[in-house]
């Protein structure tokens, strides 16, 4: 065997995870089949737990559902983690590990995040077994990070980043082929806030406007200039976005309603601009509204900043998918509007994330969050190594 560490190591990872592919395949697919909710992932959590306690992963189980585990004693500390719950969406595909509970479905992968830890926390074990580990490990099985306030705030809050040195993770990626890995320096995803806003006035009859506030009118209003106003007072490079998800007001043609509803998201490409949205988004609908003379209540929920590839961890990311798969491997990744609240753990820890391929080349592109999604399950495998290298690679780095 070649003398340098990494060497050896990385022979090893590529050893074990070869040897338990079709375990990882298998408890993909069991897990596809058995989608959890978010803070309900206690079945997942079980599963995930039995496999890495063998391993010498000393587990523990956080309240409500998730884990995190430890390996190693000395050095600085290397955490690796996977999001676990599903989406209430039908799974519309007759695959046979299709979802067996109605109406969700792992229709963003994390299923195939959940695999991916669970065999780089097989590959890791072995290493330290065989005294390759010059570091600690710690992996952060995580409930709930498609709710806001999500899973992410919850681990910190009880503690999974204290020691903690660097931190990855991953995503599927449906538009990337599988076998390559989309890596981005700097922003990678989006501030993602919720919004809603209420309306309220006397209501009245439509022919007679002037003497209520038209409520219908100036919900439209607030629809449409919300977004437009924001266009004109934040920088256009922040990249705010505000689109409507629910449009609420009214039960008949001749009447002018006493309430109404609009809510939708807020997405800031900016952590800067993030911080300053809200107040202005409040000073907006405010001034929106006041000549109709109704009464606005905002509600701003503050959802995920955005995730930021800190510049060493992102070359550790870069250096292990070159090494692993070939310089052909690292595709660019554009920044995505989407939300990730893996970007909490990057406000307190340097870490970064990658963008997984999960397309069969020349096969159909499917999109997240969508019933008929699918993935290639090679991407498993190449997933749970690039996780073990990567943590291998910044131990390196580190020490």
């Amino acid at each position: 065997m070649p003398a340098d560490p990494q060497i050896d190591s990385s022979q090893l990872v590529a050893a074990v995870i070869d040897k338990y592919d079709a375990d990882l395949v298998d408890l993909r697919r069991d897990l596809h089949a058995h989608p959890e909710l978010s803070w309900a992932e206690s079945r997942t959590t079980d599963l995930v737990a039995a496999r890495i306690e063998p391993a010498g992963w000393r587990v523990t189980r956080l309240t409500r559902s998730g884990l995190v585990a430890d390996l190693g004693d000395v050095g600085p500390v290397v955490a690796l983690r996977a999001d676990m719950d599903a989406l209430p969406v039908q799974d519309v595909t007759d695959d046979p590990w299709r979802s067996t509970i109605a109406g969700v479905a792992h229709a963003c992968g994390h299923d195939v995040h959940t695999a991916a830890l669970v065999g780089a926390a097989l590959a890791l074990g072995e290493a330290h077994d065989r005294g390759l580990l010059n570091a600690r490990v710690r992996l952060l099985f995580q409930p709930a990070e498609e709710v806001m306030p999500g899973g992410a705030l919850h681990l910190m809050r009880l503690g999974a980043l204290e020691g903690v040195d660097r931190i990855f993770a991953l995503h599927c990626d449906p538009a990337v082929d599988v076998g390559q890995v989309g890596l981005r320096l700097g922003p990678l995803t989006s501030a993602a806030d919720k919004l809603e806003v209420r309306l309220s006035g006397t209501g009245g009859h439509t022919s007679r406007p002037h003497l209520t506030g038209d409520l219908t009118f100036a919900l439209a209003k607030v629809t449409t200039e919300l977004p437009g106003v924001l266009s004109r007072r934040m920088d256009p490079r922040s990249g705010v976005s505000v689109v409507w998800g629910i449009l609420n007001a009214g039960a008949a043609p001749n009447v002018i309603p006493d309430s109404g509803l609009v809510a939708g998201t807020v997405r800031i490409l900016d952590a800067v601009a993030w911080a300053d949205c809200e107040p202005l988004v409040r000073e907006i609908v405010h001034g929106i509204v006041q000549p109709y003379g109704l009464t606005a209540v905002v509600d701003y929920q503050r959802g995920v900043p955005p995730v930021v590839n800190e510049p060493v961890s992102n070359e550790i990311l870069a250096s292990t998918v070159r090494r692993v798969l070939g310089e052909h491997a690292e595709v660019v990744a554009p920044q995505s509007l989407g939300g990730e609240d893996f970007g909490w753990f990057l406000d307190e820890v340097p870490g970064a994330m990658m963008r997984l391929g999960t397309r069969t080349p020349g096969g159909p592109t499917f999109d997240l969050h969508q019933g008929n999604l699918r993935i290639d399950e090679r991407a498993i495998g190449i997933g749970a190594r690039l996780l073990a290298e990567a943590a291998l690679g910044a131990m390196i780095t580190d020490r």
